[in-house]
């Protein structure tokens, strides 16, 4: 059986240390703040990267780079090793299409070659529990194509759900009409979103009041754990540079549902540059999206 690698790209928002004990392939996804360009190799944390946005710095980001993803690919190939790459939504970035191109590229070059894409229509640690899926599979010996199978019939499952504290950064990023934010900047207004089943990103519901979104949350998994709730090998909570709030929901569904198996993670540029500081999201697994 030959060996593979796990390749996924910067904004699926797991630890690197998890990156490195798992020896998982990352591809840069890329971030500006004003005219400097950062992502790979060149960083920012997470808190200097949102306390640039609260000092109202011009931020932008950037799709996976073929020419880096050609040359990390084709060294594994000359390894003699397969590559499973568990990819950001399509549906959100060209990053995954990026991916797609180089792979037929490099399985034309090197017949022996075998590269599996997945599109996990989903974003930060919708990507990232699928990930971990992955790394659980191949240390109990699955092949390549057990491991992608089995991550594939995971991806409609991916639940997340999500609010940001400033509706200007969603109105930044082209999510919403400057009249809208506005308005329910004026209203306290705290809209719920959702990643849908064509992975990109709808809105949910509304509601008013900042522990109020996070309570509806928690509410909400009711309407989609089904047959999953007693599977929920990890629950993601990802923040905006606001941890003590992903506590705060954390608290409220260890007392709703009794659940203690959490992973908090701050959600990185490449995504949190279209959220904004104050972003709160939920991803667990459910009958559906």
């Amino acid at each position: 059986m030959r060996e593979f690698i796990i390749s996924t790209e910067s904004n699926c928002d797991l630890s690197e240390d998890y990156i490195k004990e798992n020896d998982i392939c990352v591809i840069p996804h890329y971030y500006t703040v004003d005219e400097d360009v950062y992502g790979d190799g060149k960083e920012l944390t997470c808190k200097e990267f949102y306390d640039e946005m609260r000092n109202l710095k011009k931020v932008g980001t950037m799709a996976s780079n073929p020419a880096v993803i050609e040359e990390k690919f084709s060294a594994y190939a000359k390894e003699g090793k397969d590559i499973l790459h568990i990819s950001f939504s399509s549906a959100l970035s060209g990053g995954c299409g990026n991916v797609q191109m180089v792979s037929a590229q490099i399985m034309e070059e090197f017949s022996d070659t075998k590269i599996i894409v997945v599109d996990t229509l989903a974003a930060s640690l919708g990507e990232g529990l699928l990930i971990m899926k992955a790394v659980q599979m191949k240390k109990e010996g699955k092949t390549l194509t057990e491991t992608a199978k089995a991550v594939e019939e995971l991806v409609p499952h991916i639940c997340t759900l999500f609010t940001v504290d400033d509706l200007n950064y969603l109105y930044r990023g082209g999510r919403l009409s400057k009249t809208s934010a506005v308005v329910g900047t004026l209203v306290n207004l705290k809209p719920i979103l959702r990643v849908n089943e064509e992975g990109r990103l709808v809105a949910l519901s509304k509601t008013r009041g900042r522990n109020k979104s996070l309570q509806t949350m928690a509410n909400l998994m009711d309407e989609y754990l089904g047959e999953f709730r007693d599977k929920q090998f990890t629950i993601g909570l990802i923040h905006g540079d606001c941890e003590e709030d992903a506590l705060y929901l954390q608290k409220i569904i260890e007392e709703k549902y009794g659940y203690n198996n959490f992973l908090i993670r701050p959600i990185g540029p490449s995504i949190g540059a279209h959220s904004g500081p104050g972003t709160v999201g939920l991803i667990f697994l459910g009958d559906h999206r």
